[in-house]
This record gives structure tokens, sequence and C-alpha cells, in this order.
């Protein structure tokens, strides 16, 4: 059969829709390049905002014009959190989150029987096993965690993904060595609330993050998003020994005023941000320090979101995704009052994305006349490589030939808002 894959939202659905799709390769099924040329359309949805909703239902309905007779199998968060309004979709296959290795045995079942198959039970209490074994792409994903029990006041997700469970240990450094092996040199470790890993097992996520830097050779390592109250100075300290870890911290920060945060029900301060940041841009100078930034929670004030903007200059995140806040019913902050109309969160939005574009150019600008390590992903097309340092900073370099998966010294020579250019070293130089 004919498979056209679909994954919404975060890194870690994008990792589970590799998996997905691994598993119907193995049946001897292959990859459509457009809907149209599908028999099945495999959606892995989101439902962290309303938009998320929105897009996934538009799609469903866009993939039933498109193509009336594909068969349609919709898993992940989306039925999860809302099983009923799940059902209400034209999907033919529907299962929830614990389940998604299991859809390809739902789909050759529905082919036999042509009866809707609706499977969301409860989020299991074990990690689903789960190895992506391959890949063409310079970077692989790696899920060594699911689940969150934190309970911020606007999020779903506890509800989608259920309690935490974490990868062993040993599956991590196997996985990590065949992704190596097979010719990927960038590793991203991720998860649904990724410091939380290995709690249930007595374990940190510095474990996780030594032993795939331990797998293979040739490799860097690389972390998505962190919770900022779950780094401790035992953690940085054995971090900062790994030399294969991207020096990059991806702080979710959500709002820069102390009384939002605790209305979010997040579990730190401003003080306590500023002071994790302080200790790792000392054991890894020059840091990239990106986050997330909400706008508009039910009841911030002007002066409040002011608070934010001033506490983004004051920290100088390197990048930031800004969105505005979204209602998501069953959550406490659903029920707030002081909720604020849309246009005041777009224009917020677009306030502090203005100030998160000041301070990632400046932050660029301090790289001109250094030298950074580019692993290059792909050529532009127009004689430019293309590839990001362990940093993250975009870099832009010409040269001839290939340079794809290759990593090179290069001095940065320019800097823009979302991209350097430089020169590569020679050899000697």
């Amino acid at each position: 059969m004919k498979i056209y894959y679909a994954s919404f939202g975060c890194k870690v659905n994008r990792y589970e829709t590799e998996v997905i799709e691994q598993t119907f390769e193995k049946r001897g099924d292959t990859r459509a390049a457009s809907v149209g040329q599908a028999q099945v359309c495999v959606i892995n949805s989101c439902t962290v905002t309303a938009q998320a909703d929105a897009k996934l239902r538009e799609f469903i309905s866009s993939v039933r014009r498109e193509n009336p007779q594909c068969l349609i199998a919709l898993t992940g968060c989306f039925p999860q959190a809302f099983p009923e309004k799940a059902a209400e979709l034209s999907a033919d296959i529907i299962s929830g989150s614990g389940q998604k290795t299991s859809l390809p045995d739902m789909v050759y079942e529905y082919l036999m029987s042509s009866e809707r198959q609706i499977s969301v039970g409860e989020v299991p209490r074990s990690f689903e096993p789960m190895t992506l074994s391959h890949g063409s792409r310079t970077r692989a994903f790696v899920k060594i965690q699911d689940g969150c029990d934190m309970f911020c006041t606007y999020c779903v997700i506890p509800y989608a993904r259920g309690h935490i469970r974490s990868k062993p240990l040993e599956d991590i450094r196997r996985e990590v060595n065949g992704l190596v092996s097979s010719g990927h040199r960038e590793i991203v470790l991720t998860g649904i609330n990724l410091c939380c890993y290995g709690r249930e097992m007595g374990l940190r996520l510095v474990d996780a993050v030594e032993a795939a830097c331990a797998a293979g050779e040739g490799h860097r390592v690389r972390l998505s998003s962190i919770e900022p109250e779950m780094l401790s100075d035992e953690d940085i300290a054995r971090l900062a020994a790994l030399d294969k870890l991207c020096p990059h911290f991806h702080l979710s920060m959500q709002s820069g005023c102390d009384r939002v945060l605790r209305a979010m029900n997040r579990h730190y301060d401003t003080a306590e941000y500023a002071a994790l940041v302080g200790k790792l841009r000392k054991a890894f100078p020059d840091c990239a320090i990106t986050t997330d930034i909400m706008a508009g929670f039910p009841t911030e004030t002007e002066e409040e979101h002011a608070e934010t903007m001033a506490f983004i200059r004051r920290i100088g995140f390197a990048q930031a995704h800004v969105f505005p806040y979204s209602e998501r019913s069953g959550t406490k902050a659903a029920e707030m009052d002081g909720r604020l109309d849309g246009g005041t969160k777009a224009r917020r939005a677009r306030e502090i994305t203005a100030v998160c574009k000041e301070t990632a150019a400046e932050y660029t600008r301090g790289f001109v006349g250094k030298t950074v390590e580019v692993l290059f992903e792909r050529e532009r097309g127009d004689g430019f490589h293309r590839g990001h340092s362990r940093e993250y900073l975009l870099v832009w370099v010409a040269g001839e030939g290939s340079w794809h998966k290759q990593t090179k010294r290069i001095t940065i020579t320019e800097s823009f808002t979302d991209h350097c250019v430089g020169v590569e070293v020679k050899e000697g130089q």
C-alpha cells in the first residue's frame, strides 16, 4: 500500500510518526508523495492549542475532498484528550496516545472487515517500546520520555499523554548507536517533559544524555525543550563534561512575570530562571538560550506584559517561540475570569516577537569574528551550503561540491536576525 503520513505538533510526534512509518515499511508498504496518491492517510495529531484542533479538522476534510476513497487513520493527543470529539470526525480508525505502534495492525484489520475501529483506552503506565532504526536526514530525534505530571493550568497535555514514563538507558544506547551507524550526525533527545526523564526509575536526564553521548562515534547530542526548575548544579556539572553535548538549552519560560507564572502553576519564578541561565552561561560560554513565551494569559495586565518584555531583554534569548494563549476545555485556565480578547493577545504576541528579534540579532552579532563548528545539512541551490552550529546558529557558507553531513570549522563574517554567513577555516589555519 501507499501511505501518506501527516504529523502535527511537537518533535515527539514527528519521531513517533517516523516509527509508525518504519513499522509499515516492514510489511512492504511505501510512502505516498501526496494525499491523492495514497490508499491510507495516517495522521498523528496535536491538541496543544485550539488552533491545532482546527487545523486537524480542516486537514481531514481536505483529505476527504481530494481522495474520498482514502482510509484515514487518526491517532495521538487529540483523540486521547477528546475521544467524543474525535469520534465525530470522518476518520475510519481512531486510536489514542498509547496505541501508536499497533496502528498498522488496526489498518490491516480494517481492510479485512471494513468496520470502523475506535480504540482510545487509558494511556499505559509503561513506556511504549519505540525504536527508530534508520533515516536519511542529518539529524534524528529520539524519544526518551513521555507523559507529564506538572498540570500547568493552561495545558491539556497531561490528559493527552498520561503520567511520566521513560525509555531504559540500554534502549537509548542501542537506538542512538544504530542511528549513528546509519549516518545520522546529530541526535536530539526529546520528550513531553524531558527533565522528568528517569524519575520513576531513580535516574535523571543527565544519565540519558551521558548514555547518548557514549553510544557510537562521530555524532553530537542536543536537548529539546526542558523545564527550568529541574536542572541541578550537579546536573550542569556533569553535562558540561560531555564534549558531544551541544551548548543549546531551550528553557520553557512562558511568562516573565512572577504573578502570571504562579497563575500558570509554573514551578519557578523569574529570579530562579535568571539564576539558572547564569549558571548555564558560566558552564557553557556562548551557549544559546531559547524559549517559549505565551502572550495574553487570562488576567495578565498591560504592566505584566511589559514585565515580560523587560525580562526577555534581560535574559537575551537567542530564539523564542511566541504564541497567544489558547483556551483548552478541561483546564483550570479555561475557567478563569479576566480572559483577554483575541486582538489584545495577538498584539501582545507581536510586541513580544519584536523584542525577541532584537535579542536574537544581538546574540548572532556576538559571533562575528568567532569560529564555530557547523554540521551541514543541505545545499541551498545557489552555491551556498547551509547548516547549524553546536549553538544552533543557522550558518550559510559558499563552497563547491557537497558538504552534506560534514562538520567544518567556520569563521562567522556577517550576522543577521535569523542566520549568519561565514567562511571555511582551511586545515592549518
